[in-house]
């Protein structure tokens, strides 16, 4: 299957502003309520060629604007065919977007209805984890744009709450995990029931080898834009990787959250439980800690997100459900905890620190095992992450070598901690405890009288009351 590159500088039609991209004027407007004069240049690469109707595979540093960059074009090619009329069969699912994880498919969202609003399009979105019965209420009003994840999709398609069969517009949002082997068949049933005459956009911030030939498969002459080096981080993030193993990593976070006055940092661990053990272990630290993961609730992830956002929490602890498409503005710092098993994952992972052109810091802990990890990425981003070396107060060293044995300590459970140099806090100790065991004397006598009175007691214990039943003929 053949396909066109398109590069920052091979690209004649890269638009210089927002007022001369052609797009709608109701469009336009929303534009501008925004505050947005300039597009990025993905979105400047990839509107024109999207207005034209052709698919696209887009690969851009996260945090650029990739959302926009089909939004944009989408809805202006689905203004000829809106409606203002309230009747649900005029509105149609005209252009599908598929994203991996909930966060996401929220955010895009928003997205779309920030940018339609001046529109009379339509826009609903439909994810795992809440209640399915508002959702088929809103699926039922009909809407042009439908956002949703493959598994909840499936839900309403069996349900028969939503018909695909005008789809003419399909997006699949970060493409390699959609493209993963986990997502593969859902997406291959979805795919079957779309009309075959349609066109595809696949927009992520990497993609391997094996994804791209894979992604191919769903593409019609696809172009290609890659904005950036492939696979490439932002070059406004200052990245740094320091020799911690063990306990000794949650002392770092500690350390640098506190030391640097950091607020809104975003820490990473590849497990569900990891994650949530580091949240408890930091608030116990004396830090403002969440965890997010998948065995969450929706209605708890989405607690935790406003929190984080609202500047509630200092620090956010998620595995990579978080990686992908999580969109805080402002956040300085993004911790890997544990390095990823995948290198794509650190890409991802690092967006979301250093976005929108602003500057932001990644910072890395990993032990001797993880070396081969830290190679790995640093294959992938095709230069060296610099090492450097964290000096931890003493206290925090002898805090962490003893965390494990104070963690199944009931009196220090839930209890938190001021931020003092890691110094524990002292639980008042019942002297009691502390003592030998000293069996009780009881002299003789008194030992005898005992007895004779416990003897007493048994035999009065022993005695209880009968109750008879007598019978006889009535007289």
């Amino acid at each position: 299957m053949t396909q066109s590159n398109i590069s920052p500088a091979a690209s004649s039609e890269q638009v210089p502003l927002f007022a001369d991209s052609g797009l709608h004027p109701l469009i336009l407007q929303a534009i501008a309520e925004t505050g947005y004069v300039s597009p990025t240049p993905i979105q400047a690469q990839a509107m024109p060629v999207i207005l034209d109707g052709r698919d696209v595979m887009g690969a851009a540093q996260t945090g650029t604007g990739k959302t926009a960059a089909f939004t944009l074009p989408i809805l202006h090619r689905l203004m000829p065919l809106a409606s203002t009329s309230t009747s649900p069969a005029r509105h149609p699912v005209r252009a599908l977007m598929l994203t991996p994880t909930r966060e996401l498919a929220d955010q895009v969202a928003d997205n779309v209805r920030l940018y339609a609003s001046r529109t009379p399009l339509r826009s609903a979105v439909v994810f795992g984890g809440v209640d399915i019965a508002p959702q088929k209420a809103q699926l039922r009003q009909g809407c042009e744009v439908l956002i949703a994840t493959p598994g909840r999709l499936l839900d309403h398609i069996e349900q028969k709450t939503v018909n695909l069969s005008q789809v003419g517009i399909l997006v699949l949002d970060e493409a390699d995990r959609m493209l993963d082997m986990g997502f593969l068949p859902d997406l291959e049933r979805i795919i079957r029931m779309l009309p075959s005459t349609r066109q595809t956009l696949l927009f992520s911030a990497t993609f391997s080898k094996d994804i791209r030939k894979l992604a191919h498969s769903y593409l019609n002459h696809p172009v290609e834009i890659e904005v950036a080096a492939r696979n490439a981080a932002a070059d406004t993030v200052t990245q740094i990787a320091y020799p911690i193993g063990g306990d000794a990593k949650r002392a770092a976070v500690v350390h640098l959250v506190k030391s640097k006055g950091l607020k809104q940092v975003i820490v990473f661990s590849n497990t569900k439980i990891g994650t949530a053990r580091l949240a408890r272990a930091l608030e116990r630290d004396g830090v403002r800690a969440e965890s997010i993961h998948g065995d969450k609730s929706q209605a708890d992830r989405i607690k935790a997100l406003d929190a984080f956002k609202a500047g509630e929490l200092e620090v956010l602890v998620a595995t990579d459900v978080a990686a992908r498409g999580l969109d805080v503005a402002g956040v300085p710092c993004v911790i890997n905890y544990d390095l990823p098993y995948h290198a794509e994952d650190y890409v991802h992972r690092i967006g979301r620190t250093g976005r929108a052109g602003a500057s932001g810091e990644a910072i890395s802990f990993f032990a001797g095992e993880e070396e081969r990890q830290l190679k790995d990425i640093e294959k992938l981003l095709g230069r060296t992450v610099p090492r450097g070396t964290l000096d931890l107060p003493s206290v925090s060293r002898e805090r962490s070598s003893s965390h494990r044995s104070e963690r199944g300590s009931a009196s220090n459970r839930g209890e938190g901690r001021r931020y003092d140099g890691y110094r524990p806090v002292q639980q008042p100790v019942d002297e009691f405890f502390t003592k030998p065991y000293e069996p009780s004397v009881v002299p003789a006598e008194g030992a005898a009288a005992t007895a004779a009175g416990d003897g007493k007691q048994r035999a009065a214990a022993t005695r209880r009351p009968v109750a008879l039943l007598l019978g006889g003929k009535r007289a």
